[in-house]
Formats: structure tokens, C-alpha cells, sequence
């Protein structure tokens, strides 16, 4: 078995939707081809890795809601998801992307792992299409947003959406966006 767990994340700069940590270790039969920064995938592709990935590697999946996010912090629900994945899959190292650990130790970075590290890849791919899975549910409960389009991030249509009909529960109250300052909650 694979000693390395590779983690990443979806959805942490987004305005609407969950925040998704995930962590993936590949076993000794893992044989994924194509794998890569999710972002430079198709959404086609990414979902057929994704079942790929769950079915031949060990791996741990985080949601964090909105409303989370608002009562703690996003710092904080980063923090910890990555303990969280740290205790689901004990191994003896982890690669997280980017260049912060977020206070959590035993936890190097790497800015663009996920596109160099296998596993991170892995990992990017589980967080991506979890969040975007999410976030189309949504999508047919609040369908004037149109987040299937943007998957909750804060595009200007996205924006005008929030202006023209409110906050949802799913919209993160705390991040703060200067379009949308003199809008009430």
C-alpha cells in the first residue's frame, strides 16, 4: 500500500455552497490514467476518474455547510477537515496543495500539487466533483441563481442574482464581497 495521502480541496473561495477537503491514498493495484489538476479536466472526464478513484484507492471525503463556514470560520473548517482526514486515513505522509497547512501539523504543502502529485490529483478530483455534485443539487432548489453555471462562485451574473432575489440558505453570509455590501441578508 501507498504511504502518501493527497489532499485538496473545493469550493473554498466560493460565496454560495459547500466547502469539500478530500484526501485519497492509492493501494499497491491503483492504475488511474488521465489524472490531473481537476480544473484542467472536463466535467465528463472528472466524473468518470471520480469513480475510478473511489473504487481503487482509500479515501475520505469532508462537507462542510455554509452555515459552518459562517459560524466558525473558514480557517477553522479547514483546520478541521484536515484533522478529520488525517484521523480517517492514518498513513505515514500527506501532501496537502496549496501553501498553507492551516495550523495543522504533519501536514506539508505544495502550491500546484495538484497537478504534479498523483494522489493529490486524486484527491483534487473527489473534492471537485463532490462540490459540484452538491452544488447542481442545489441548483434545482433555488434555480434563478443558476448555479450550475458557477458553482457558487461569485461571477457578476452570480452577484446580480444575489442583488435581484436575496440571500439563500446556502449562500456563506460571512464572505464579503464589495458588490454586494449595501445588500441585507
Amino acid at each position: 500500500m501507498g504511504n502518501l495521502c493527497g489532499i485538496d480541496e473545493a469550493g473554498r473561495g466560493c460565496i454560495a455552497g459547500d466547502l469539500v477537503v478530500a484526501g485519497c491514498i492509492f493501494t499497491q493495484s491503483t492504475d488511474i490514467k488521465g489524472l490531473n489538476d481537476s480544473k484542467k479536466i472536463s466535467e465528463k472526464k472528472r466524473s468518470e476518474l471520480f469513480e475510478c478513484i473511489i473504487s481503487d484507492t482509500l479515501y475520505h471525503i469532508v462537507t462542510i455547510s455554509p452555515q459552518e463556514i459562517d459560524a466558525n470560520g473558514l480557517s477553522f473548517c479547514m483546520k478541521h477537515a484536515l484533522l478529520e482526514i488525517q484521523k480517517s486515513l492514518d498513513t505515514e505522509e500527506y501532501l496537502f496543495d496549496g501553501n498553507t497547512n492551516f495550523g495543522v501539523a504533519n501536514l506539508p504543502t505544495m502550491i500546484k500539487a495538484d497537478g504534479k502529485v498523483l494522489e493529490v490529483s486524486a484527491a483534487s478530483i473527489l473534492a471537485k466533483v463532490t462540490h459540484d455534485r452538491n452544488i447542481i443539487r442545489d441548483a434545482l432548489q433555488y434555480p434563478e441563481y443558476e448555479f450550475e453555471k458557477h458553482k457558487g462562485y461569485g461571477t457578476k451574473h452570480h452577484v446580480a442574482m444575489i442583488k435581484e432575489h436575496g440571500y439563500t440558505p446556502i449562500h456563506r453570509k460571512s464572505f464579503k464581497l464589495k458588490a454586494l455590501e449595501a445588500t441585507l441578508f
